[in-house]
């Protein structure tokens, strides 16, 4: 007996005309963040695979099954820094989505927007149930695609009156200042220096592409009342950063401990981070089980590495949008 199988390839320009919006990406990720509270995900941490290529980058390997969405998948993400040298992403992924009860494939479909937005979610729902509701300057370092997604998503969750920006190319941080002012009315400061960007914010996001651990979020710069987010894949930040810190909170303790990268992985390394320091996975704080911010001057850190799940959840609306629209291409499998 012979079957026929086909799957639905789809490209980036395929997903940019599906105009999906950035409220539905936030309430996909929330959702299946309360999933993974509620034990209703399947997936392994992430692992990494280095080639012999001088160190100029590597690839993360992801996979896991969300079980309502009926749905399994595997993303592959680059991470190579100097790819704008070849007016390239630093970050090209593929997603693979599969059905779990057949192994059978569904789509094959570009990642990169995916990676990009999950990320920009993921530190959106953090702040949702861990910032202050009347934070007002946000502080990011970094300019690279997550970037855009961070700032702007928190620019639609919070009554920010200044936006700070910087990186350590002077024209990245200009051509990102001028984008983001494209798309908001908020202000946008372009500052040189990450003290500049933290001193005084409300919210704190450190999204470097350092190739060496290098201090540049000061545990001096965090006020009382502030939100921390670093996850840059070196580590950005001062060992006694943990020390101020009121709760500390990750995407999950696993992923927390997997792999040679991460911004706390030195904490995590030194048992400065551990099981009984941390205060919760960010899963059960969304799904009702601890609470998440209880008072204006708690300072919260928030370590999310990125979850496999995220990347199912979105890929999976993406290929509901794509299904409904017929949009991509028809493959033959088999």
């Amino acid at each position: 007996m012979h079957w026929m199988i086909h799957l639905r390839f789809l490209s980036g320009p395929d997903i940019d005309e599906l105009e999906i919006g950035p409220d539905d990406a936030i309430a996909a990720v929330e959702s299946v963040v309360a999933a993974h509270g509620r034990g209703e995900t399947v997936f392994e941490p992430r692992t990494h695979l280095v080639p012999d290529n001088g160190g100029v980058g590597h690839f993360n390997l992801l996979r896991a099954h969300v079980k309502g969405l009926g749905v399994a998948g595997v993303k592959v993400v680059g991470d190579f820094v100097p790819n704008y040298r070849h007016g390239l992403p630093s970050e090209l992924a593929m997603v693979t989505l599969l059905d779990p009860y057949t192994g059978v494939p569904m789509s094959i479909m570009d990642a990169t927007w995916i990676t990009e937005m999950r990320t920009g979610a993921m530190t959106a729902v953090g702040a949702k149930y861990l910032a202050r509701p009347d934070s007002r300057v946000l502080g990011h370092v970094g300019a690279r695609g997550t970037a855009f997604a961070n700032i702007t998503l928190l620019d639609r969750l919070f009554p920010l009156e200044e936006i700070r920006v910087t990186s350590r190319r002077a024209e990245s941080r200009e051509a990102f200042g001028v984008r983001l002012r494209e798309v908001t009315d908020t202000p946008v400061r372009v500052v040189e220096t990450a003290d500049e960007v933290f001193d005084g914010a409300d919210i704190l996001v450190e999204a470097s592409r350092l190739t060496e651990p290098q201090p540049l979020l000061r545990t001096s710069l965090v006020r009382p009342g502030a939100f921390v987010v670093p996850y840059g894949t070196v580590s950005a930040v001062e060992l006694d950063l943990l020390d101020v810190m009121d709760k500390v909170v990750v995407d999950d303790w696993r992923e927390s401990r997997s792999g040679r990268f991460g911004a706390l992985r030195a904490h995590v390394d030194t048992g400065r981070l551990s099981e009984e320091t941390l205060y919760a996975q960010l899963g059960e704080i969304v799904s009702g089980q601890k609470p998440g911010r209880e008072s204006s001057t708690e300072r919260i850190l928030f370590w999310h590495r990125g979850l496999s799940i995220l990347d199912v959840a979105l890929a999976h609306l993406i290929l509901k949008r794509a299904e409904a629209a017929d949009a991509g291409t028809m493959l033959r499998y088999r």
